[in-house]
Order: structure tokens, then sequence, then C-alpha cells
């Protein structure tokens, strides 16, 4: 593969990735950008936007470094996999190590090693130290939480009549998955930051999930309790729903997590890197609530 590409970004057909590959091209009129992805039908539909498609799966190592060859920039997109993550991240640092990629940015969990989470920021953790031993130049973008990750149960909050949730009175400083987007973007198109530079990124707005219950209840114009429950519970609530175990006991850990500063930040770099205040909450539990009608 003898193209060469100013940026690619990998989980191009995911929600960040693909957001990122809008607004990079908005951002870089004419640069040379590539989609990297796991399945070969997703292809058309990224190459009639003008992306180049590069298919390869984390766990190819092969496939990865011929994808990698001739990229000056990459973004690397953390793998949806959990329990995964680790290997599948260590694979893209080597193939982008023997690519000779220019630099990587990759997509953390905020406060990484000081997180007080206990089932993601591991794999988080070991990525970062793959990558300040691979020589490469990088960086880090720490992604506190998605505002989206709880607009996503406002549906089930309102047709059971309450907010549950494991997160006490912690606070939860959240943003769009467009603010975080457009700071892999910044990241990318701006001066190449120090080695190993890391970004802790947050949202400017905080919120209890009581106070994100009582703006729901404004919004829907009906009262939406919010109900604590222990991290055990909550898990076992999110399991009976309907998610996998593994999946429902993350969630209840990200909130326990929360409940002692987790999802927490108050320095404002992810508003100072992307020039503008980040996206209010209540407008994206809004715009959420709004399509769910």
């Amino acid at each position: 593969m003898s193209d060469t590409l100013d940026y690619l970004i990998t989980g191009a057909s995911g929600q960040l990735g693909a957001l990122v590959l809008t607004q990079l091209k908005a951002a870089v009129p004419g640069a040379r950008i590539g989609a990297l992805v796991r399945r070969a039908e997703a292809a058309p539909a990224l190459e009639a936007q003008g992306f180049t498609v590069r298919i390869a799966s984390y766990d190819d190592p092969a496939a990865l470094e011929a994808a990698l060859r001739g990229v000056a920039k990459l973004l690397l997109v953390s793998s949806s996999e959990v329990g995964q993550r680790a290997a599948q991240h260590g694979n893209v640092i080597a193939a982008a190590k023997a690519a000779g990629v220019g630099f990587v940015a990759y997509t953390s969990i905020l406060n990484a090693a000081a997180s007080p989470l206990t089932v993601l920021p591991g794999e988080h953790v070991a990525t970062e130290e793959a990558l300040a031993a691979s020589g490469l130049d990088y960086a880090l973008l720490r992604n506190g939480w998605y505002t989206e990750n709880y607009v996503l149960g406002a549906g089930a909050a309102l047709a059971h009549g309450a907010l549950i949730g494991a997160a006490g009175e912690g606070r939860i400083a959240s943003a769009s998955r467009e603010d975080y987007a457009a700071a892999a973007v910044a990241v990318l198109t701006g001066e190449t930051p120090a080695r190993g530079t890391v970004y802790e990124l947050a949202g400017d707005e905080s919120y209890t999930l009581a106070e994100f219950a009582a703006a729901l209840s404004e919004i829907a114009g009906k009262q939406i309790p919010y109900v604590n429950m222990s991290e055990a519970d909550y898990a076992g609530a999110l399991e009976g729903a309907g998610l996998p175990g593994p999946v429902a006991q993350m969630l209840a850990d990200s909130d326990t997590g929360a409940s002692k500063g987790g999802l927490y930040s108050a320095d404002h770099t992810l508003s100072r890197l992307i020039g503008r205040p980040t996206t209010p909450w209540k407008h994206t539990l809004e715009a959420g609530v709004a399509v769910a009608a």
C-alpha cells in the first residue's frame, strides 16, 4: 500500500470515529484522510464521502502494518471490546512503529491511572504504557464521560418513572461526542504536541444524577426521581433489562467510580482545546429526548 495519508482514523465506522472524519474533512479541506475499518462492507459509504478506506482488524498485526504504511498522523480510537483492548491496541502500536507512523493520538480515559473506576482504566493504562515504550511521538486524549451515555437511559427512565444508578452525589463533568471529536481534530491538525502530552478532557459543566433526573423531569413534563442503588443492585437491574453481564457490571462500576469523583474534572482543558465552551449537557439531553419522543 503505497498511497500516503495525512491522517488515518481508526474505528472510522463507529460513533466517535465518524464524527472525527466529518470534522477533520471540514477543518482541512484537501487533506488526504484515511478511514480504518474492520469490514469491507463499511468501505463504500466512506469512499463516497471522499475518504481513503483501509481495512484491518485490531486483531490482525500484518493487515494493520500494511494499513498504517504512509500515514503521517494516526488517531487510535480505543476498541469497544473490553477485555481484549490492551492486546488489540498493542497490535496497532506495534504496527504503527513498524510502518513508520509519524504521530499517534490515543483516546484514553479521564485520569487513567488515578481513576477510582476499576473496570475500564486498566486497559487504557496498559495502552498508555505501550505508547510510552514504543518510541513513537504520541499524545493522550483522556476523554471523560459522554453525555450521551446517560441520555441513552432517558427513555427507560421515562418509561419506568425513575432514573436509576449508583453514582450517589458524585458530580459528572461530561461532554458530547461532538466535543471530544473536536478535541481530536484540534490535536491532529495543530502543531504536533510534545511527545507524551496528556489532555485531561471533560465538560465545563457538571451534574449529579439527581440533577440530571430533575432536568429530565422538566423536559418531559413529568416527575422522574433519581433512585440510587448499590453497585450490585444496579448491575443486576441493568442485566435484568437485557444488557450483557459484563456491560452491566462495567456501567455499574463506572457509576460507583463517579460517586468517588472519577468522572469529574474542573480544569476546562477540553473547552480550551476546542476554542469554545463544551456543549451544555442539558442541550444534549433535550436533543436525545426529542429524538426518542
